[in-house]
């Protein structure tokens, strides 16, 4: 069971606290931020998503630039945690519209009175927007568009009007709601490639999730590609679930779901692809190579595979360096825009970060080391991988479609807006040297 939930701003500002079983101090959220903040253990810069401090279980995820966190003295499985805090989170978005700092400031009354209802005495009871509307009656104060926070991301911008800040409980100003369907296909990509470039390993885990503002509650039908199957051959996915409102009565034929959308965001679909011959939407090349005494030389590229007409954002390429690297010098291609280089001497690593790469495009970044030894070995096999991190909106790897979305007409006039949007994420993408 868990004893505490809070919720941490960037800063490490308490924005929540609910302790539902008193079984651990009341400073637990300040110790937890001190040991995330300075975690300087097992060689990791970063603290790992669970860990124990003084007997305390500590399980986090980071949504939204906010800190969920659960702490526990009984030993509980972590992905059972984890999953109970994004869905936490989810149902305060469902619930405020936009899930930031400034929307739970204004809103801690509704928020504790979810909390309150979703866990009892440390215990989850249910995590449903649409059971949760007979148990919770305060409206939310929505926060304007205005004050968004740009930890939103691009992905969330590019949603069309005010529906990133849309509630799915809140009333509508003037009493006229607007009737819309969001349906968002993220796909997280991990590839490792060989110091050759070719791919060793290669996964996709996806997601089809679903938002209704549909009054009625309509059944819908979604269509996806025709070539898609269970199994192998065709467009394969494995490891595939569907949400317990899905009927699948036309799927096998027809390759259609059915279903009655519950209130709030939900996941239709989850799928994986595994050792499929999907194009990468990136290739990594890198060099090292020593250039006299104390010295060393690197190059690295990377090539966008996708077309000309997408862009993807917030690029970060990381590569660990030789450990007697003492300083690194770096040159950017000319006229670079965007990017931006960091040698982390604590790690002994490079950063580079670029803020958009057009489809099709190729840049490329060389460094210059000084070393404080000589290498002893190959100086390859003391660097790397290169590892990467994007997202690419309105593209997806798997080529996963959703070929049309038809809603129940109520009457001959209705006539609700659609809205499809793909993201690819990074979840793993590495390259071997």
């Amino acid at each position: 069971m868990i004893s505490q939930l809070f919720v941490l701003s960037q800063r490490g500002d308490k924005i929540v606290f609910r302790d539902y079983r008193g079984e651990a101090e009341k400073e637990r959220a300040e110790i937890f931020f001190r040991k995330v903040k300075f975690w300087k253990e097992d060689g990791q810069e970063e603290a790992p998503p669970v860990f124990n401090v003084g007997g305390v279980n500590y399980f986090h995820v980071k949504v939204m630039g906010l800190l969920f966190v659960a702490t526990t003295r009984t030993n509980l499985s972590p992905s059972f945690v984890f999953e109970i805090l994004q869905r936490i989170a989810r149902v305060i978005k469902d619930y405020l519209g936009v899930l930031n700092e400034d929307s739970l400031r204004r809103n801690f009354v509704l928020v504790y009175e979810l909390l309150d209802e979703v866990i009892d005495f440390g215990y989850v009871q249910t995590t449903s927007t649409q059971v949760l509307k007979s148990y919770v009656f305060n409206e939310p104060i929505l926060v304007p568009s205005a004050h968004l926070s740009p930890l939103l991301g691009p992905a969330a911008l590019s949603l069309p009007g005010i529906a990133v800040t849309k509630s799915v409980v809140a009333s509508d100003p003037g009493g006229v709601k607007r009737e819309e369907i969001f349906v968002d296909v993220i796909e997280k990509i991990s590839i490792t490639f060989s110091s050759s470039g070719y791919i060793l390993t290669s996964e996709i885990d996806g997601t089809i999730q679903l938002k209704s503002y549909l009054t009625g509650n309509p059944e819908i039908r979604l269509a996806l590609n025709d070539d898609l199957c269970i199994g192998r051959g065709g467009r394969s996915v494995y490891d595939c679930n569907f949400h317990e409102s899905v009927r699948l009565d036309s799927f096998e034929a027809e390759k259609t779901l059915s279903l009655v959308p519950p209130d709030g965001e939900f996941p239709v679909m989850n799928y994986r692809m595994a050792q499929q011959e999907f194009k990468p939407p990136f290739r990594i090349n890198a060099l090292i190579e020593e250039a006299g005494a104390l010295k060393a030389e690197m190059i690295l590229k990377v090539h966008a595979e996708f077309p000309s007409s997408i862009t993807a954002n917030t690029i970060s390429i990381q590569m660990p360096l030789p450990k007697h690297t003492m300083r690194a010098s770096f040159e950017l291609e000319t006229g670079a825009v965007g990017q931006s280089t960091e040698f982390k001497e604590a790690g002994k690593k490079l950063e580079w970060n670029l803020k958009k790469i057009v489809g099709g495009s190729e840049h490329t970044l060389k460094a210059r080391l000084t070393l404080s030894q000589e290498s002893h070995g190959n100086i390859t096999k003391e660097s790397g991988p290169v590892s990467m991190t994007f997202t690419i909106p309105m593209y997806n790897a798997s080529k996963l479609q959703v070929k049309y979305l038809q809603v129940a007409k109520k009457s001959g006039r209705y006539n609700p807006y659609i809205w499809v949007r793909y993201v690819t994420l990074s979840n793993s993408y590495v390259a071997r040297l």
